[in-house]
C-alpha cells in the first residue's frame, strides 16, 4: 500500500462577517474590561446587534487522507470551501481548528497569474513568478525554453506583458504553473484558461504530470476534466466533507444533487444566453404515454419531448436543435428539425408554438440533460453561427436502472446500448471435415 502524503484531521476556518470592528486605544480596551469583565475574560455573544452571526464556518470538520501518486478532485458550488481547504494546505492562510501535514515538496498554483507584473518582459515575469511558485532559477533556466514553447508566445517573450493580450497572459501563467516539480501540487480552477485547444494541451499536460507519480489536488468546475484527470473525488458543500470516493460516483452524486431545480422544465429570462429576441423557448417537458409530465424514464424507453417556444418577430429559415447530454459532460446526441426526410426549416409570424420530438435512444441508467438551441439557417449545433436563442440544462431527467418490466440492467458501461440481433452457432472444423490432416 502507497504511503500518506497528505493526512488532514478536523480542519476548519472561521471567519468574521460584516463590517471591520472599529479601532481602539489601550485605554479603551482597559475601560472595557473593567466595564465587562466577562468580556475582556473573552466571553463575546457571537451574533451581531441586528441578530445575525458574526461569524461563518467556510471550513468545518474536514478529515481525509491522500496517498502518494494520487490524483484527487475536488468539487462542489460556489462558496462550497474548496478554495479554502486549498489556501490552507498551501500554508496562505492558518486554520481555525484542526491540522494537516503535507510530506514533500509543495507547489500550488491557486490563481493563475500570481507575481507578474506589467511593466516587465515575458521573460523576466517567468523568472519571478517561477521563483514566488517555489522554482529555483536553475530549474527555470533548465525549462525556460519548454515554458515559452508551451504558452505559444516565442515571438513575444521580450516584450513588456501589459502589450500581451489577456489570453497570452494566461497562457503563459499557466505554462510556467505546469512547469512545477513539486511532489504534492495544488490546483484551483486553473484550466479556465485560453481559448479550447490551449485548454485541451492544459488537460494533456496534467495528465502527464499525473502518470509521472505527482501527487494532485485539483479544485475545478469542469467535471469532465476531473473525471479524466482524477482517480478519487472529494465533494465538499457548506463547507463540510459530504461525499469521498471514486470519481464518477461522486461527481454524478454531486451533478445530481445539483440538478434538481431543472426538473419543472420552465425556462427563467436568465436562463437564455445569447438571446437576440427573434425566438424565445419557454418550456420543455418530458412526457408519458398519457401526455403527464414525467421526471424519470425507463431503461430502454424512448423520449417523447414537448417544448414550447414564442415567436416575437417575424423569422425565416430557423433550425432548432435539442441536444441529450450525459451528467459529466458527454455528448450523447443532436436532433435538428431538418434529420428526418423532407424535413423543413421553420418559419412563422409571431405567436406561441409547440413541439413534440419523439426520439428513440436506448439510454444507459444516470443523469442527462436537455439543451436547446435556435439557430438562422445553416446554422447547426456545435458551428459558430449566431444562436437566436440557447438554453443549456433546460431539463434534467434520470434513467432508471431498470426497464419497464422491472428487469435489471447490466452495468456494462457506455452510454447507450441499442438494440442488437446475436446468433451464435457451432460450425464444422476443417479438421471435420476432412480439409486438413489431424
Amino acid at each position: 500500500m502507497s504511503e500518506t502524503i497528505i493526512c488532514v484531521e478536523g480542519l476548519g476556518k472561521r471567519y468574521r462577517v460584516g463590517e471591520r470592528p472599529p479601532y481602539f486605544a489601550l485605554r479603551d480596551h482597559l475601560s472595557n474590561a473593567l466595564k465587562a469583565p466577562l468580556n475582556w475574560m473573552g466571553f463575546r455573544a457571537s451574533t451581531e446587534a441586528n441578530g445575525r452571526p458574526s461569524h461563518i464556518w467556510a471550513l468545518r470538520d474536514a478529515s481525509f487522507e491522500v496517498r502518494r501518486g494520487e490524483v484527487l478532485g475536488v468539487v462542489g458550488s460556489n462558496g462550497a470551501g474548496k478554495s479554502t481547504l486549498l489556501k490552507i494546505l498551501a500554508r496562505v492562510t492558518k486554520p481555525t481548528e484542526g491540522w494537516a501535514e503535507i510530506s514533500g515538496r509543495l507547489g500550488s498554483l491557486l490563481e493563475v497569474g500570481t507575481g507578474f507584473h506589467p511593466e516587465l518582459t515575458g521573460r523576466e515575469n517567468v523568472f519571478l513568478s517561477g521563483a514566488i511558485l517555489g522554482m529555483s532559477k536553475s530549474e527555470i533556466v533548465r525549462r525556460f525554453d519548454e515554458i515559452v514553447a508551451f504558452a505559444e508566445v516565442e515571438q513575444f517573450v521580450d516584450t513588456p506583458l501589459k502589450h500581451f493580450s489577456s489570453g497570452m497572459q494566461l497562457r503563459l501563467a499557466f505554462a510556467v504553473a505546469a512547469h512545477l516539480d513539486p511532489e504534492v501540487l495544488l490546483l484551483d480552477e486553473v484550466l479556465a484558461v485560453g481559448d479550447a485547444a490551449f485548454q485541451k494541451k492544459c488537460l494533456g499536460k496534467m495528465g502527464s504530470v499525473a502518470r509521472q507519480g505527482r501527487t494532485i489536488l485539483f479544485v475545478s468546475h469542469n467535471m469532465r476534466a476531473i473525471m479524466q484527470l482524477c482517480q478519487t473525488s472529494l465533494w465538499i458543500d457548506g463547507g463540510k466533507i459530504v461525499q469521498r470516493g471514486d470519481t464518477r460516483k461522486v461527481v454524478l452524486a454531486y451533478l445530481e444533487a445539483r440538478q434538481s431545480r431543472r426538473f419543472d422544465g420552465i425556462i427563467s429570462d436568465e436562463m437564455h444566453l445569447n438571446a437576440t429576441g427573434e425566438i424565445l423557448f419557454r418550456c420543455v417537458r418530458l412526457l408519458d404515454a398519457t401526455g403527464e409530465s414525467k421526471r424519470t424514464v425507463f431503461f430502454g424507453e424512448s423520449l417523447r419531448i414537448f417544448i414550447e417556444f414564442e415567436v416575437c418577430r417575424t423569422i425565416e429559415d430557423v433550425r432548432i436543435a435539442v441536444a441529450i447530454e450525459q451528467l459529466g459532460g458527454t455528448m450523447v446526441s443532436v436532433f435538428h428539425n431538418t434529420d428526418q426526410p423532407h424535413g423543413e426549416l421553420f418559419s412563422g409570424r409571431p405567436g406561441d408554438y409547440c413541439i413534440e420530438l419523439y426520439a428513440s435512444l436506448a439510454l444507459m441508467p444516470g443523469g442527462y440533460s436537455i439543451h436547446l438551441a435556435a439557430k438562422p439557417a445553416p446554422g447547426s449545433w456545435g458551428t459558430q453561427s449566431p444562436s437566436w436563442d440557447w438554453v443549456q440544462r433546460a431539463l434534467d431527467f434520470h434513467v432508471e436502472e431498470f426497464n419497464a418490466e422491472g428487469q435489471a440492467v447490466l452495468p456494462t458501461g457506455g452510454v447507450v446500448r441499442p438494440q442488437a440481433r446475436w446468433t451464435i452457432e457451432r460450425v464444422r472444423t476443417r479438421v471435420e471435415t476432412g480439409v486438413i490432416d489431424k
